[in-house]
Protein backbone atom coordinates (compact mmCIF):
# COMPACT_ATOMS: atom_id res chain seq x y z
CA UNK A 1 0.00 0.00 0.00
CA UNK A 2 2.93 2.42 0.87
CA UNK A 3 4.53 1.46 -2.41
CA UNK A 4 1.41 2.15 -4.02
CA UNK A 5 0.62 5.62 -2.43
CA UNK A 6 4.15 6.63 -3.55
CA UNK A 7 3.69 5.58 -6.91
CA UNK A 8 0.67 8.43 -6.80
CA UNK A 9 2.53 10.42 -5.00
CA UNK A 10 -0.26 10.30 -2.37
CA UNK A 11 1.61 9.39 0.70
CA UNK A 12 2.01 12.62 2.31
CA UNK A 13 -1.56 13.77 1.84
CA UNK A 14 -2.73 10.46 3.31
CA UNK A 15 -0.09 10.62 6.14
CA UNK A 16 -1.53 14.56 6.60
CA UNK A 17 -5.27 13.76 6.60
CA UNK A 18 -4.69 10.30 9.09
CA UNK A 19 -2.59 13.02 11.77
CA UNK A 20 -5.32 15.90 11.64
CA UNK A 21 -7.46 13.20 12.04
CA UNK A 22 -6.45 11.82 15.20
CA UNK A 23 -5.76 15.53 16.40
CA UNK A 24 -9.05 15.69 15.90
CA UNK A 25 -10.29 12.11 18.05
CA UNK A 26 -7.50 13.60 20.48
CA UNK A 27 -9.18 16.68 21.06
CA UNK A 28 -12.72 14.93 21.55
CA UNK A 29 -11.58 12.41 23.83
CA UNK A 30 -9.66 14.60 26.28
CA UNK A 31 -12.90 16.79 26.47
CA UNK A 32 -14.89 13.76 27.17
CA UNK A 33 -12.65 12.62 29.92
CA UNK A 34 -12.23 15.92 30.97
CA UNK A 35 -15.81 17.02 31.37
CA UNK A 36 -17.31 13.30 31.84
CA UNK A 37 -19.61 13.80 28.51
CA UNK A 38 -20.71 11.74 25.78
CA UNK A 39 -20.90 15.64 24.45
CA UNK A 40 -19.18 16.62 20.76
CA UNK A 41 -17.91 12.88 20.46
CA UNK A 42 -20.89 12.68 17.59
CA UNK A 43 -18.17 14.66 15.20
CA UNK A 44 -16.06 11.74 15.31
CA UNK A 45 -18.96 10.26 12.99
CA UNK A 46 -19.34 12.86 11.08
CA UNK A 47 -15.69 13.19 10.30
CA UNK A 48 -16.15 9.77 8.94
CA UNK A 49 -19.04 10.46 6.79
CA UNK A 50 -16.46 13.39 5.27
CA UNK A 51 -14.16 10.92 4.95
CA UNK A 52 -15.81 8.60 2.74
CA UNK A 53 -15.41 10.10 0.00
CA UNK A 54 -11.83 10.79 -0.18
CA UNK A 55 -11.88 7.44 0.26
CA UNK A 56 -13.64 6.69 -2.29
CA UNK A 57 -11.95 9.04 -5.29
CA UNK A 58 -8.23 7.37 -3.50
CA UNK A 59 -9.65 4.44 -4.06
CA UNK A 60 -10.14 5.15 -7.92
CA UNK A 61 -6.72 7.00 -8.34
CA UNK A 62 -4.63 4.60 -6.63
CA UNK A 63 -6.68 1.45 -8.97
CA UNK A 64 -6.52 3.22 -12.49
CA UNK A 65 -7.84 0.28 -14.12
CA UNK A 66 -11.09 1.33 -12.27
CA UNK A 67 -11.37 4.15 -14.39
CA UNK A 68 -11.19 2.11 -17.78
CA UNK A 69 -15.12 0.72 -17.13
CA UNK A 70 -17.25 3.70 -17.13
CA UNK A 71 -20.14 1.73 -15.21
CA UNK A 72 -17.92 1.67 -12.32
CA UNK A 73 -16.57 5.36 -12.45
CA UNK A 74 -20.27 6.29 -12.34
CA UNK A 75 -20.98 4.13 -9.06
CA UNK A 76 -18.46 5.50 -7.73
CA UNK A 77 -19.11 8.58 -8.59
CA UNK A 78 -22.41 8.60 -7.54
CA UNK A 79 -21.83 7.46 -4.06
CA UNK A 80 -19.23 10.30 -4.08
CA UNK A 81 -21.68 12.50 -4.24
CA UNK A 82 -24.08 11.11 -1.83
CA UNK A 83 -21.57 11.50 0.98
CA UNK A 84 -19.94 15.00 -0.17
CA UNK A 85 -22.32 16.87 1.62
CA UNK A 86 -21.01 15.03 5.10
CA UNK A 87 -17.49 17.10 4.33
CA UNK A 88 -18.50 20.51 4.88
CA UNK A 89 -21.58 19.59 6.80
CA UNK A 90 -19.30 19.86 10.25
CA UNK A 91 -19.87 23.66 9.73
CA UNK A 92 -23.12 23.69 10.28
CA UNK A 93 -22.16 21.94 13.92
CA UNK A 94 -21.09 25.51 15.18
CA UNK A 95 -24.90 25.37 16.06
CA UNK A 96 -24.40 23.52 18.40
CA UNK A 97 -22.03 26.23 20.71
CA UNK A 98 -25.27 28.21 21.77
CA UNK A 99 -25.58 25.29 24.03
CA UNK A 100 -24.84 25.36 27.77
CA UNK A 101 -21.48 23.70 27.90
CA UNK A 102 -18.90 21.54 30.47
CA UNK A 103 -16.14 23.63 28.56
CA UNK A 104 -15.34 26.82 27.95
CA UNK A 105 -16.40 28.40 25.14
CA UNK A 106 -13.23 29.16 23.14
CA UNK A 107 -12.13 25.37 23.42
CA UNK A 108 -15.20 24.28 22.08
CA UNK A 109 -15.19 26.58 19.49
CA UNK A 110 -11.29 25.27 18.54
CA UNK A 111 -12.68 22.13 18.66
CA UNK A 112 -15.62 22.18 16.42
CA UNK A 113 -13.28 24.18 13.78
CA UNK A 114 -10.92 21.59 13.79
CA UNK A 115 -13.21 18.75 12.74
CA UNK A 116 -15.00 21.13 10.14
CA UNK A 117 -11.27 22.25 8.34
CA UNK A 118 -10.66 18.46 8.39
CA UNK A 119 -14.33 17.45 6.55
CA UNK A 120 -13.19 20.45 4.12
CA UNK A 121 -9.83 19.02 3.67
CA UNK A 122 -11.14 15.75 3.13
CA UNK A 123 -13.93 16.95 0.95
CA UNK A 124 -11.76 19.92 -1.15
CA UNK A 125 -9.47 16.73 -1.52
CA UNK A 126 -11.86 14.80 -3.17
CA UNK A 127 -12.85 16.73 -5.52
CA UNK A 128 -9.91 17.65 -6.89
CA UNK A 129 -9.66 14.04 -7.68
CA UNK A 130 -13.48 14.19 -9.44
CA UNK A 131 -11.48 16.76 -11.70
CA UNK A 132 -8.40 14.74 -12.25
CA UNK A 133 -10.91 11.65 -13.55
CA UNK A 134 -13.03 14.18 -15.05
CA UNK A 135 -10.04 15.38 -17.14
CA UNK A 136 -9.55 12.28 -19.14
CA UNK A 137 -13.15 13.03 -21.24
CA UNK A 138 -13.91 17.13 -20.39
CA UNK A 139 -12.16 20.19 -21.32
CA UNK A 140 -11.13 22.75 -18.38
CA UNK A 141 -13.75 25.49 -18.43
CA UNK A 142 -16.25 22.38 -18.28
CA UNK A 143 -14.51 21.01 -15.06
CA UNK A 144 -14.59 24.32 -13.30
CA UNK A 145 -18.19 24.36 -14.18
CA UNK A 146 -19.18 21.03 -12.72
CA UNK A 147 -16.83 21.84 -9.70
CA UNK A 148 -19.13 25.04 -9.09
CA UNK A 149 -22.42 22.90 -9.61
CA UNK A 150 -20.77 20.04 -7.13
CA UNK A 151 -20.14 22.78 -4.31
CA UNK A 152 -23.83 24.21 -4.49
CA UNK A 153 -25.48 20.04 -4.67
CA UNK A 154 -23.38 19.63 -1.97
CA UNK A 155 -25.00 23.43 0.07
CA UNK A 156 -28.43 21.68 -0.69
CA UNK A 157 -27.33 18.74 0.89
CA UNK A 158 -26.47 20.26 3.89
CA UNK A 159 -29.46 22.10 4.17
CA UNK A 160 -30.94 18.69 3.94
CA UNK A 161 -28.66 17.09 7.03
CA UNK A 162 -29.02 19.80 9.32
CA UNK A 163 -32.67 21.06 8.88
CA UNK A 164 -34.86 18.31 7.20
CA UNK A 165 -32.55 15.75 9.56
CA UNK A 166 -31.57 13.71 5.98
CA UNK A 167 -29.07 11.31 5.49
CA UNK A 168 -27.03 9.25 3.25
CA UNK A 169 -28.52 6.25 4.67
CA UNK A 170 -32.54 7.51 4.25
CA UNK A 171 -31.85 7.00 0.28
CA UNK A 172 -32.44 3.38 1.50
CA UNK A 173 -34.62 3.46 4.37
CA UNK A 174 -37.52 5.91 3.41
CA UNK A 175 -36.33 7.03 -0.75
CA UNK A 176 -39.53 8.77 -1.61
CA UNK A 177 -40.08 10.40 1.22
CA UNK A 178 -36.44 11.93 0.44
CA UNK A 179 -37.33 12.37 -3.05
CA UNK A 180 -40.51 13.85 -2.43
CA UNK A 181 -38.87 16.80 -0.06
CA UNK A 182 -36.06 16.89 -2.93
CA UNK A 183 -38.38 17.44 -5.47
CA UNK A 184 -40.74 19.68 -3.67
CA UNK A 185 -37.81 22.51 -3.00
CA UNK A 186 -36.54 22.03 -6.79
CA UNK A 187 -40.32 22.63 -8.24
CA UNK A 188 -40.92 25.10 -5.74
CA UNK A 189 -38.14 27.01 -4.57
CA UNK A 190 -39.51 30.12 -3.58
CA UNK A 191 -42.26 28.40 -1.33
CA UNK A 192 -38.83 27.17 0.80
CA UNK A 193 -37.09 30.32 1.46
CA UNK A 194 -34.58 28.91 4.19
CA UNK A 195 -33.85 26.56 1.65
CA UNK A 196 -32.94 29.20 -1.40
CA UNK A 197 -31.15 30.87 1.41
CA UNK A 198 -29.03 28.10 2.96
CA UNK A 199 -28.41 26.47 -0.32
CA UNK A 200 -27.12 29.66 -2.42
CA UNK A 201 -25.22 31.27 0.50
CA UNK A 202 -23.31 28.19 1.57
CA UNK A 203 -22.58 27.45 -2.06
CA UNK A 204 -20.93 30.89 -2.27
CA UNK A 205 -18.91 29.90 0.83
CA UNK A 206 -17.45 27.16 -0.29
CA UNK A 207 -16.41 28.89 -3.22
CA UNK A 208 -14.76 30.85 -1.78
CA UNK A 209 -12.68 28.82 0.16
CA UNK A 210 -12.43 26.14 -3.04
CA UNK A 211 -11.33 28.73 -5.40
CA UNK A 212 -8.89 30.16 -2.30
CA UNK A 213 -7.46 26.41 -2.50
CA UNK A 214 -7.03 26.47 -6.09
CA UNK A 215 -5.05 29.50 -6.07
CA UNK A 216 -2.55 29.11 -3.16
CA UNK A 217 -2.10 25.57 -5.31
CA UNK A 218 -1.67 27.31 -8.69
CA UNK A 219 0.74 29.38 -6.88
CA UNK A 220 2.31 27.18 -5.15
CA UNK A 221 2.82 24.94 -8.86
CA UNK A 222 4.33 28.33 -10.17
CA UNK A 223 7.06 28.82 -7.55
Amino acid sequence: MIRLLKEQNRLHETMFVGIISIMCFGFSIFRFFYTDTKVFLFLNWNLFLAFIPWAVTSITILKPNIQKYRITVIILLVIWLLFFPNAPYILTDLFHLRLKSTMPKWFDLILILCFAWTGLVFGFLSLWDIEKILSKSLSQIWISLISVCLLFIGSFGIYLGRYLRWNCWDIINEPFNLIYDITDRLINPFDHPRTLGVTLFMGIFLNMIYWTFRLVKKRESNV
